[in-house]
């Protein structure tokens, strides 16, 4: 058992960094692709194409340089041509329902990039023999870039949510409380309604959204995607509520006992 677990664990770190490194020529690659679409430069823009993928079988250079001038006109008329990037996610999406799975062999890749003031998303599908793109197009997204100061101040906030969990839970375990474990669950998972940030969105509140993180979640993939979550942490009130009354109980017993004693 111990050398399958061994094996496993060994297979995840070596898959984990295939990923991690593949993630970085995926933002590569999109960043020298389009900054060489900007430039007119297309036959360097096609060379970061798979274009020995059999689904550029029937397609010939002039048609795809046409279609390259196309797309570039859209990022230039939109964003103007002196862009920054940052990678957002890659995923393989498998599912019993015919057209959601990403095709076989390939990888599907979201590229945030910006100017100064606005940023969009563009959504890439490589080919996983060659990492290079199959197909490359822009999510209808054009919004302002946002102020951050407020979102990493709502996090500064967020904080304080684990921050107090962790806490009452240290003080459960320093109290003669029976059955501990089921307190200590009941902090960790007791946390709602959520209230949530989004750098984009800005505030919200889900009544039935339970954040079972000691009550804290994040997110930080582009600006889209930024987004504190925390839960009001209901498990934790309860119980330092009840150490609180527990410990006046016993104070009070104290207290007559003493009485007592001096009679």
């Amino acid at each position: 058992m111990k050398k399958i677990l061994a094996i496993v664990f060994s297979l995840s770190i070596l898959i984990s960094c295939d990923f991690i490194s593949n993630t970085l020529t995926y933002e590569n690659t999109t960043q020298s692709f389009i900054d060489t679409l900007l430039k007119e430069e297309y036959d360097k823009s096609l060379e970061f194409m798979s274009l020995e993928n059999e689904a550029f079988n029937k397609s010939n250079v002039d048609s795809l340089k046409l279609g390259l001038a196309t797309f570039r006109k859209i990022i230039d008329s939109n964003f103007g041509d002196e862009l920054n990037y940052k990678f957002i996610t890659a995923n393989k999406t498998f599912s019993t329902v015919e057209g959601e799975s990403t095709a076989p062999n390939t990888t599907k890749a979201q590229v945030e990039f910006s100017n100064n003031q606005e940023f969009g998303v563009l959504e890439i599908t490589f080919d996983d023999s060659n990492n290079k793109i199959l197909y490359i197009r822009t999510l209808d997204i054009k919004e302002k870039i946002p102020n951050m100061t407020l979102f990493w101040a709502f996090g500064i906030l967020a904080l304080f949510i684990p921050i107090f969990n962790i806490w009452v839970i240290r003080k459960i375990k320093k109290s003669d409380l029976q059955k501990k474990w089921i307190k200590y669950i009941t902090v960790i998972f007791l946390n709602v309604p959520a209230v949530s940030f989004s750098a984009i969105n800005g505030l919200s509140v889900s009544l039935l959204s339970f954040q079972i993180l000691f009550g804290i979640s994040f997110s930080y993939m582009g600006y889209l995607n930024s987004i504190w979550s925390f839960g009001l942490p209901l498990g934790g009130i309860y119980w330092l509520w009840k150490l609180h009354k527990k410990g006046k109980e016993n104070s009070d017993s104290v207290i007559v006992d003493e009485m007592q004693n001096t009679e």
